[in-house]
């Protein structure tokens, strides 16, 4: 599993800033997904070349002070429960406070390792004044300062030495069999969807247990098809707070999306595609997961001549510039095309593991180039001499050429939309790069 770090402490300490400066200044973090619930935001980052996830607790600003402090725990308790590690951010310009204690007692019982992180120390007065957090009793702590950015490299160091190659690897070690995980906001059908598939037949094998402890591993076995189901809608836990549900929900689902090959993504007919729901599928995407969207509860959509051209239509104008995505309109109720929608992800899958051969890649790729020469920049003619596919979980190609760094993004896509075009790769990203030749 990959390795997730949860960013705590109560509002205004500079939780967010310290998030977003981590994304600002290392480029090798390759993705930033806000507003997945209101004032969160998750990425995926690498740090000396080790891949792991970043949640950032939201301030949640309630009006009394009891539900304040209720409301942290929660966050706190959650954060603990789901993250590997976690940094607990304090602010040196107020001190330790009450709120701060709090969450340090929640803490200090926890088993996860603890990165106590104090921020805003920008000058050496800050740092005399940091020291009174050392009676916290924490014994990894930093002084950054999340405005500039200093110290943030040695919180990072700390937190990679906790990640093993294989966890950053997102490799799926112990099972070859293809790994569709069911993703998607509440009440979409998820639940429905499996318990329709597993109830069809009695060849199902077994219930594995999950690796969190909500997420159902279900081995299904018929039609002459294997694969392991993800749902991950065991997720409502028995609580009134819909902000907790919306939390645990998304961590779930972006655990379930480390874990699969392909995922299959459920909206509800009615409500179309939400903000929620594009977040989860362009995470998906940088992930580089195969992608499925099933547009359920079809069955309930009053039906013209183009209804589902139509509705396709938007949905793809959405999902931009990803379009080359299967959409399926099923009904789990009815269980119209779930049995396709599990072929189609068979497919998705199989196009993502694809082997292009070499010969047949620059046969085709070099006659597209031929076609359409790369614009010349500053005078330089662009050629590209060899194309290959590299041995990457998400099909990557290399294009070898004598200025890796003067292709632009409109020329790039023309070669994406070739490779689409020429090869099979619905549903699957493909992420190309230019090699100096």
């Amino acid at each position: 599993m990959v390795f997730t770090v949860a960013i705590v402490g109560r509002p205004n300490v500079g939780k967010s800033t310290f998030f977003n400066r981590l994304l600002e200044q290392r480029k090798a973090i390759v993705d930033d997904i806000s507003g997945v619930t209101r004032d969160r935001q998750y990425g995926v980052t690498e740090w000396i070349g080790k891949a792991f996830n970043v949640i950032d607790t939201g301030g949640f600003v309630p009006n009394t002070s009891d539900v304040f402090e209720t409301e942290i725990r929660k966050q706190v308790k959650i954060a603990i429960e789901e993250a590997n590690a976690i940094i607990f951010m304090v602010d040196v310009t107020t001190g330790i406070t009450d709120l701060d204690q709090s969450v340090a007692d929640l803490l200090r019982r926890s088993t996860k390792p603890v990165f106590l992180c104090v921020n805003k120390v920008d000058n050496s007065q800050r740092m005399l004044e940091a020291t009174e957090f050392y009676s916290l009793g924490f014994e990894k702590i930093f002084f950054v300062s999340s405005i500039s950015g200093s110290g943030s490299g040695e919180i990072l160091d700390a937190v990679a030495e906790l990640i093993t190659p294989e966890s950053s690897e997102d490799a799926l070690e112990n099972n070859d069999l293809p790994k569709f995980a069911i993703i998607g906001q509440p009440n979409v059908g998820k639940s429905s969807l499996l318990n329709a598939l597993v109830g069809q037949e009695r060849t199902i094998v077994s219930d594995i247990a999950g690796t969190t402890r909500d997420t159902i591993h279900t081995h299904y076995n018929m039609f002459q098809k294997e694969f392991i189901l993800i749902d991950t809608a065991g997720i409502r836990r028995k609580t009134k707070v819909s902000e907790d549900l919306e939390f645990y929900s998304v961590i779930r689902a972006i655990r379930a999306m480390d874990e699969a090959d392909v995922c299959l993504l459920i909206l509800d007919a009615s409500n179309g595609i939400t903000a929620q729901d594009l977040n989860i599928f362009s995470l998906a995407v940088k992930k580089g997961k195969g992608v499925v969207v099933l547009v359920n509860k079809w069955d309930l959509v009053e039906k013209e001549t183009n209804t589902a051209r139509d509705y396709e239509k938007r949905l793809k104008e959405k999902l931009a510039p990803f379009t080359d995505v299967p959409i399926l309109f099923i009904s789990v109720k009815e269980k119209t095309r779930i049995m396709k929608a599990m072929e189609v992800a068979l497919e998705v899958y199989e196009n993502k593991t694809q082997k292009v051969a070499t010969s047949k890649l620059n046969d085709i790729m070099l006659k597209a180039v031929e076609a359409y020469h790369a614009p010349v920049v500053r005078g330089n003619a662009v050629t590209i001499k060899y194309v290959t596919q590299l041995p990457t979980h998400v099909p990557s190609f290399a294009f070898f050429t004598n200025y890796p760094d003067d292709i632009r993004a409109p020329y790039k896509n023309y070669l994406e939309n070739q490779l689409r075009q020429n090869f099979k790769f619905t549903g699957v990203p493909i992420r190309i790069f230019f090699r100096k030749k």
